[in-house]
């Protein structure tokens, strides 16, 4: 419908608005714009690092066969100080001062580099690009756990390590690649003398180049950033967290923690508090076995991408439009996941989206045609970049800053230990298979042993990401398929909350009903929060709508959707945030009705504005009370208009009764409020048993949206 279309249109502006808003409101922080800039500097350091050093070791040997090696054996010599020292990377960052650390870290490649440039060893270049990356191992924790200390709010964390991935991963790479091009066209294009520079001509610049940016990361960590000393800077927000899900494992993580932070054990005792707080703490546990699952897979799909897309018998290129799907889908993945957050909780997004990319690998294994395996394989790049991103987010803002460096070394040395281990290991395993054609519906595939471990890889993807949901998940009460149906029409996340209406005509009907229902409720084991209708809270309203001379219907419609955007962002959203029950009367749906039926306003209209004041939030329950015209005689303009506001509320529940009750309202206030009892009592009974007091049944519901609609 074209109605919907528009309103799919504005979602869409807004939702890119709000992206924007929240970028800019990180960068906005002087000292976070700081760390990105040198993130940015280190970032091109480390790719000119791969390819300078590449460079250089074919200049330094004539053999042969060790050119051949030379980019293994820097990326090997790269990658291996990350899976030996990470730990101790980690702990110098919960140790000490993290600014220092970064600060003598950046100092020590910059020597390192500089060194490689002078010294001219084949030997020597592979020594100190290791201790060059060992470095870099103590500098990395040291600066993912600070980054929630330069932050104003703790939800900032995801957009800034958004950021961060962006600059490492896009802008940083570019920059790299570019400037390498660049310097080594320098020569040839001038037709400088090689004796010039001696005989490793450009690659030494490069490598000078390289440990200068370095350098300028060095000196503006410890001169021009002094907040990376701060520690625990949301220690209070991140204990109202906590006490929102504590459980004994939880506790006695946080006496581990204390104790370790005041008595400042030595490295054995670090490890043993790190290595007890990951056993003993559900979230992090389940983060930590659902990265082994992802990181697995992608192993899996790193060691096997050259060989399958030969056996796609797709030609040359499929093997370049593979990459691009799977990058492609990265960057999706990573631009996507807050937006996705903002409707499924961070531990729920984060099991959800490895199941499903152990799924699409599986896809991906037994796709037949080059055009479905790049639509598997960038599914599977989105959902391994919404996870990771996720991921480093929940370390981020739910892990305490004392232990936030050892779980970030602990998540990164997994990562390349993982991914390292299953790629050196997949070409092996290929081998065991001998590649044969089958023929499938006049199509041709190519079984080869890149199948088989691409069908293992996703079933081990898909079983750990299921074990790490089931760790990991903080709403056992709500059921994961009503988080995924909001996600997809684009309703915010809430945390454990529950949000029920009454609607109706009269005011002061519902008023009662809705104080009724959330004294009983308040019997049960949830918080109960009451909040009022917009339109009925006079002080405010009458305020706003006098101090602003507005007479119009339009006008007053505007000002009664301010009052409600404040009550929802005031009231309503924290109590859903913090897992209470909230009773709202006249919550939308009445006060549209109203407006449609009486001011003649449009109902498109005043519902695309109720949607934006409410931020899309909608009732899990609406209890409607089916009332006749009370003492106004047939005929008269009050009982027209009733009638028409009653009859636009029918035509709503109607449309969607699974959130709809109807309840007769005709009878004694008591009367009316056991119905009201008994309709909740049989909703939630069958969606979230025990979050209801007990209570024989008194009463029976006398209409359905089924039967009002007849």
């Amino acid at each position: 419908m074209p109605g919907g279309a528009t309103a799919g249109a504005k979602a869409s502006a807004v939702s890119g608005a709000s992206t924007i808003y929240r970028v800019r409101r990180v960068l906005a922080i002087r000292s976070f714009r700081r760390l990105w800039g040198v993130t940015y500097l280190c970032s091109v350091a480390d790719w000119l690092t791969i390819l300078g050093l590449t460079g250089m070791v074919t200049k330094l040997t004539q053999n042969y066969m060790a050119q051949n090696f030379a980019f293994t054996g820097v990326l090997l010599t790269g990658i291996l100080p990350g899976l030996l020292f990470a730990p101790v990377g980690g702990i110098l960052a919960d140790r000490f001062d993290r600014r220092k650390v970064m600060f003598f870290a950046d100092l020590a490649r910059c020597g390192l580099l500089l060194s490689i440039a002078f010294v001219g060893s084949g030997l020597w270049l592979y020594i100190a690009n290791f201790l060059a990356s060992a470095s870099a191992i103590m500098w990395i924790p040291a600066k993912d756990a600070a980054v929630p200390n330069l932050l104003r709010r703790p939800d900032q964390v995801e957009t800034a390590n958004q950021l961060g991935m962006v600059m490492t991963y896009g802008f940083a790479v570019i920059t790299a690649g570019g400037l390498y091009g660049i310097i080594t066209y320098i020569g040839p294009t001038l037709h400088i003398s090689p004796a010039l520079l001696g005989p490793l001509g450009f690659a030494r610049v490069v490598v000078i180049i390289i440990s200068l940016l370095y350098l300028a990361s060095a000196l503006i960590v410890i001169t021009r950033i002094p907040e990376l000393s701060l520690r625990d800077v949301h220690g209070t927000d991140a204990a109202k967290a906590a006490e929102a899900k504590p459980t004994k494992a939880d506790k006695k993580a946080a006496k581990a923690e204390k104790a370790a932070s005041g008595e400042k054990p030595g490295l054995r005792g670090m490890i043993g508090d790190a290595a007890r707080f990951i056993r003993t703490t559900p979230l992090v546990r389940g983060l930590l076995i659902g990265a082994f699952g992802a990181f697995a897979a992608g192993g899996a799909v790193i060691g096997s991408a050259k060989p399958y897309s030969s056996s796609l018998l797709a030609g040359d290129s499929a093997f370049g439009w593979l990459v691009v799907a799977v990058f492609a889908g990265l960057a999706t993945g990573m631009a996507g996941a807050p937006k996705l957050a903002r409707r499924l909780p961070h531990d729920r997004l984060f099991g959800a989206a490895i199941v499903v990319a152990g799924l699409a690998l599986l896809l991906v294994a037994l796709s037949p045609h080059l055009a479905i395996s790049l639509v598997t394989v960038a599914v599977v790049g989105a959902c391994a970049g919404a996870a990771f991103l996720t991921g480093v987010t929940i370390i981020g803002s739910q892990v305490d800053d004392s232990i936030r460096g050892r779980v970030n070394a602990m998540y990164q040395s997994m990562m390349k230990l993982v991914v390292f281990g299953s790629t050196a290991v997949v070409p092996l395993l290929i081998g065991l298979v001998r590649p044969q054609d089958v023929n499938v519906w006049g199509n041709v595939i190519r079984i080869d042993g890149t199948r088989p471990v691409m069908l293992a890889g996703g079933l081990l993807a898909a079983l750990l990401g299921v074990i790490a949901y089931r760790q990991m998940d903080s709403r056992r009460t709500e059921p994961i398929l009503a988080d995924l149906r909001n996600a997809i029409r684009r309703r915010p996340r809430r945390v454990n909350g529950l949000l029920i209406a009454l609607e109706g005509t009269t005011a002061t009907d519902t008023a009662t009903q809705a104080s009724r229902l959330a004294e009983w409720l308040r019997d049960g084991p949830r918080t109960v929060v009451l909040a009022a209708d917009p339109a009925l809270d006079d002080k405010r309203l009458a305020t706003l709508v006098s101090g602003a001379s507005l007479s119009g219907a339009r006008a007053q419609a505007l000002a009664a959707a301010a009052v409600r955007a404040d009550i929802v962002e005031r009231d309503i959203q924290p109590a859903l945030d913090a897992g209470a029950i909230v009773v709202m009367e006249r919550f939308v749906d009445s006060p549209l009705a109203h407006l449609s039926a009486v001011a003649g306003l449009d109902a498109e209209e005043l519902e695309g504005l109720a949607d934006w004041a409410t931020g899309r939030l909608r009732p899990d329950v609406t209890v409607l009370l089916d009332a006749e015209p009370g003492h106004e005689p047939p005929g008269t303009r009050t009982a027209d208009q009733h009638w028409r506001v009653q009859h636009l509320l029918a035509e709503m529940a109607a449309a969607d009764p699974d959130r709809y009750v109807v309840v007769d309202a005709e009878g004694t206030d008591d009367e009316v409020a056991a119905r009201v009892r008994t309709a909740v009592r049989a909703v939630f009974a069958g969606r979230r048993g025990g979050l209801v007091p007990p209570e024989p049944v008194l009463a029976t519901v006398d209409r359905t949206p089924e039967a009002d609609s007849k």
